[in-house]
């Protein structure tokens, strides 16, 4: 049994910041309440850190190629929990965004160096183990921190979704320090930094963007021009990487359709299986009266599928070509999606769960898979190069899903409040902006007593239609990312017995991606 405690020092911290990425879910609302502010304006405590891991990955990930796994994951360790007290300590809105975003960079430091460090430290039938059981902890995570977040909320208070990571990366970083071996650093040229700062800005402005833009205005130049920044970054970040000598992300990488096929299944699994997860929390809490344990709990079906499914998938089906594991489970997961779609204005919480079930399952399919099938593209020595490319697209789907399933979100919303409220709702656009801002029991309150049983029905139709579009536009991205994972991802061409036989990790043959 010895041998397995580095992984479950590794899947120690995997878990911890994986479920950070939503545990945040049902704990706004009572975060909008204690900071004075709005629903809407916390969005940015979820997208930030999504983006400062989805930002940071690959250049962390850079950096521990060449200063060590083993010592950049401990790094990333001893930052998130500092970060995590400072959140618990935050006072007000910016300093909690602040501080998240500075969580997240250690976050980029763990997340870009646990498959690295499995792949090192495990061979053959046990790295297919072991990768089953990291995937399994990656996709019942971020279905957990829901649940964990709502029982922390309501038993003790918000900032205990942050003080709680100190004790587990205590022990984390003492499991890492005593059982898992330091790595060598390799000499380089250090981190492409200009690369970096490209992908940062690029990121960082179109998710801007799309959280702005209906504050903005879709066509003012203010949303059009942080569109234009974006595209610009973007065009620079490609042509640097096309000139470095050790880039980022080696583009020629994407000449493989299989390579280019896991990243696009990457993005759309978070957008598709977790992105809606704070508009359905809202609409729990907000609209349907539960506190956060029982909205929290709703997500149980997922997170206990995904868990199970994850365990027996890597432990039965990694012999199984990741064009089927991760095709399939991205199919399940748009199914979910759909099935959720269903939600109506008498609808409660029981009409989530067949959907989130599914869904899981799909999460545990494909997540393990994902992880191995892009280690086997690259070599060891790169290792850090590709679990932060798998990684980066993950956590960026996750960001820019937040932002654009929130624009969808709020369109369905506005929309049947125009259709439904007319003659009961004198401003329809600032009544949807209340509403998607949390204020559902505010608005009824303050409406008169002959309005309110008609408005408490206006706001379960609006919030039902917003969900509606919500879950549609996800089950269609869910089943897109199936489509393309069916037709490009291929198996390794290196034939499955070999991979299995045990070998010195400098002398594994680097798999051809078909």
């Amino acid at each position: 049994m010895r041998k397995w405690l580095p992984l479950v020092a590794v899947c120690l911290g995997t878990f911890m910041l994986l479920v950070d990425v939503t545990i945040v879910v049902v704990a706004l609302p009572d975060m909008a309440e204690s900071l004075r502010t709005s629903f809407a304006d916390l969005q940015w405590v979820m997208d930030v850190y999504a983006l400062a891991l989805a930002a940071l990955l690959l250049g962390v990930g850079s950096l521990a190629d060449r200063a060590g796994h083993r010592q950049v994951y401990v790094a990333g360790l001893t930052l998130f929990a500092l970060a995590s007290l400072a959140c618990g300590l935050a006072t007000g809105p910016e300093a909690l965004i602040a501080f998240r975003c500075v969580q997240g960079v250690g976050g980029a430091a763990m997340l870009a160096t646990t498959t690295a460090l499995i792949s090192s430290i495990y061979h053959g039938r046990d790295r297919g183990v072991a990768f089953g059981a990291w995937g399994a902890v990656s996709g019942a995570a971020s279905a957990a921190g829901p649940i964990m977040g709502g029982l922390l909320t309501e038993h003790l208070d918000w900032r205990w979704i942050f003080f709680v990571n100190l004790p587990i990366s205590v022990l984390a970083i003492a499991m890492t320090l005593r059982c898992v071996a330091p790595t060598p650093p390799r000499r380089g040229r250090g981190v492409d930094l200009p690369g970096l700062a490209a992908f940062t800005v690029a990121a960082g402005s179109a998710t801007y963007a799309l959280i702005k833009g209906n504050d903005y205005g879709w066509t003012s130049g203010a949303t059009l021009g942080l569109f234009g920044v974006a595209a610009l970054a973007l065009l620079a970040f490609l042509l640097i990487e096309t000139r470095r000598e050790q880039p980022l992300l080696d583009l020629s990488l994407f000449r493989r359709a299989s390579f280019s096929g896991l990243m696009a299944a990457a993005v759309l699994l978070s957008v598709a299986a977790f992105s809606y997860l704070a508009y359905t929390s809202l609409w729990l809490q907000s609209v349907r009266g539960m506190g956060p344990v029982a909205a929290g709990l709703t997500c149980l079906p997922m997170s206990v599928a995904a868990f199970l499914v994850a365990s027996l998938s890597g432990r039965f089906l990694h012999d199984v070509s990741p064009r089927w594991t991760i095709g399939v489970g991205m199919l399940l997961i748009g199914a979910g999606a759909l099935l959720q779609a269903t939600v109506d204005a008498g609808s409660d919480w029981t009409v989530l769960v067949p959907g989130l079930a599914v869904t899981g399952i799909g999460v545990g399919l494909a997540t393990p898979m994902l992880a191995s099938a892009a280690m086997a593209s690259v070599g060891p020595e790169r290792g850090g190069m590709a679990s932060g490319a798998v990684n980066t697209a993950r956590q960026l789907g996750n960001a820019l899903g937040i932002a654009v399933l929130g624009v969808v979100f709020q369109s369905g919303l506005t929309s049947a409040v125009r259709d439904h409220g007319a003659g009961s709702v004198a401003d329809p656009s600032a009544t949807a902006d209340a509403l998607a801002g949390g204020q559902a029991g505010a608005v009824v309150a303050h409406a008169g007593p002959a309005e309110r049983d008609l408005l408490g029905q206006l706001v379960h139709e609006a919030f039902a239609a917003g969900l509606r579009q919500t879950f549609l536009v996800s089950g269609a991205l869910g089943i897109l990312g199936g489509l393309v994972a069916l037709a490009l991802v291929r198996r390794p061409a290196k034939p499955a017995a070999q991979q299995q036989r045990p070998q010195p990790a400098a002398r594994e043959a680097v798999p051809e991606m078909s």
